[in-house]
């Protein structure tokens, strides 16, 4: 589809002209319309214009003047000229110019559709092969970029290839920076990323022959011209509204230092985890940091000492001390990781010993692995409070359940020592000084079963065996396992087992004499 400009100082022809192109079978934009060749000159400014039907012979400016000052202001677009002349010379005139065609008035139907088809014919075609054209260049371009991108990370390769591609862009990669840009997002913030934004500040700040993008992900890495002041840039994202950080290596000549740079501008971005308050990290900021140190181990030991009581705010006071920026700006940046990686193991260690108590609970440790999974350091510190203040009210709840299960196995073995006699859930509690009502949901909750069912079965459990391996009268065992009269035995009994106390003996007579008969066969 294209747009027409019909130029003619005369009305009626321009209405003529209009009126037969929108009857031919073309995909036609919008027909634009002038009375001369400034008000012509002024709409090709201003609209994608690329067709221009126009008269030669007009007052303020004439066709073929239209002509020559569009070639010269590099407006590119095809006339068809149109004219009451037969004069060859201004034919010539406007084939020189560029003319796809001459048409003499009054201008016939079969004549304007056939110049017409001819020059969309060719347009779409030039368009078609600058599409084309385009693809085939950003394809080239992109295979560059990630050449590029691989030897920078470390991928080898020959001297032919780093010859020609510093020829590609010799001025930059004689004095270039590598600068990394990441995008401050929030946790939880919505949105995408703006890399792409980045990008275009940083074309705008360097220009096109002094910028290079060598990776889009995870982070925006930039061969820059080193000419150009390091706060140019940083300066530009702000004025842009675009929040980010931005590391920089010092200058570097020459392909072949491209690998040592991506080195230095990953270790300076994450330094700028160190640095929160510096929107451009450079070397300069990370020279005089300290190699050498030794994690805080009886600090840690003594935080962790803390686990498991009511001391949650003293927990958090501790953690802000041992992650306090003047102690970790003093070292580099491996130091923070070690503590990081110190503060994992020790709550690996703590819920292992709580794990089986913890049922579907859990800690979510992995997520403070990486720091720089994080957008700076003050996100990771409350990620690692927000764990170590679970594992503390965990811990705490395990060490009243251990507490809670030392006071039941007191009661569950003082209930067999004494199942024989009076007994009932005050006596139990008291023995173990807890609450009547605490215990008794205590008991139910972690045994199964109340205590009175609980004290039932393992009197019956005791009379089962009375009943097997003696020959107590029924009323006797009904005693000796701790019930007070013979009714209540049989009809605990016959509610458990659905028979007589007598019954199960029998059964239990035969069974043994099966067996003994057995035996006695086997032999």
């Amino acid at each position: 589809m294209i747009n027409i400009l019909v130029v003619d100082d005369q009305k009626h022809i321009r209405d003529g002209l209009q009126a037969m192109l929108r009857q031919f079978p073309l995909q036609l934009d919008n027909i634009y319309c002038a009375t001369g060749g400034i008000e012509a000159l002024q709409i090709l400014r201003q609209h994608s214009i690329q067709l221009v039907i126009t008269d030669i012979m007009m007052p303020d400016m004439d066709g073929l003047t239209l002509m020559a000052q569009t070639k010269e202001e590099r407006i590119k677009v095809d006339y068809l000229i149109i004219s009451g002349y037969s004069d060859f010379s201004y034919a010539q005139k406007a084939i020189g110019l560029g003319a796809k065609g001459y048409l003499l008035k009054p201008v016939k139907r079969e004549d304007l559709q056939s110049a017409v088809e001819h020059v969309w014919q060719e347009i779409r075609t030039r368009q078609v092969l600058s599409l084309n054209m385009e693809h085939i260049s950003r394809r080239a371009q992109e295979t560059d970029r990630k050449e590029l991108c691989m030897f920078m990370q470390g991928a080898v390769n020959d001297e032919a290839w780093i010859r020609q591609t510093q020829q590609q862009n010799p001025e930059l990669w004689q004095g270039y920076r590598l600068c990394l840009l990441r995008e401050e997002l929030r946790i939880n913030q919505p949105g995408v990323s703006n890399a792409h934004g980045m990008e275009s500040i940083a074309y705008q700040v360097y220009g096109r022959q002094g910028c290079i993008c060598l990776q889009h992900r995870p982070y925006l890495i930039l061969a820059v011209d080193a000419v150009i002041d390091t706060e140019a840039l940083p300066t530009a994202l702000k004025a842009g509204q675009i929040d980010a950080i931005t590391a920089m290596t010092e200058p570097q000549q020459g392909l072949m230092g491209l690998p040592g740079s991506y080195t230095q501008v990953l270790e300076l971005y994450r330094h700028s985890y160190l640095f929160p308050e510096k929107r451009c990290v450079l070397r300069e900021h990370t020279q005089r940091l300290e190699r050498q140190w030794e994690l805080p181990h009886e600090k840690l030991y003594a935080l962790f000492q803390l686990i498991g009581t009511k001391n949650s705010g003293q927990l958090i006071q501790e953690i802000s001390m041992l992650f306090h920026k003047n102690v970790l700006q003093r070292y580099h940046i491996q130091y923070t990781e070690q503590l990081c990686r110190a503060m994992v193991q020790m709550l690996e260690e703590y819920e292992r010993v709580i794990r089986p108590y913890m049922g579907e609970e859990a800690l979510d440790i992995d997520c403070l692995r990486n720091l720089f999974d994080y957008p700076g350091i003050r996100e990771y510190i409350q990620a690692l409070q927000q764990q170590v203040l679970r594992l503390n009210q965990f811990y705490y709840e395990y060490k009243c359940s251990y507490r809670n299960s030392q006071d039941l196995n007191e009661a569950i073995r003082f209930i067999h020592e004494s199942y024989h006699k009076p007994l009932d859930l005050a006596m139990v509690s008291n023995h173990v000084s807890l609450n009547y009502a605490y215990f008794s949901n205590l008991f139910k909750k972690n045994v199964g079963k109340g205590f009175t069912e609980y004290l039932r079965d393992v009197r019956l459990d005791k009379a089962r065996r009375l009943l097997s391996e003696t020959d107590h009268k029924i009323v006797e065992v009904a005693a000796m396992v701790g019930y007070e009269s013979y009714k209540s035995f049989t009809r605990a009994f016959r509610d458990v087992m659905d028979m007589q106390p007598t019954e199960y003996r029998q059964m239990m007579r035969r069974k043994q004499e099966r067996e003994g008969k057995y035996r006695e066969t086997a032999l």
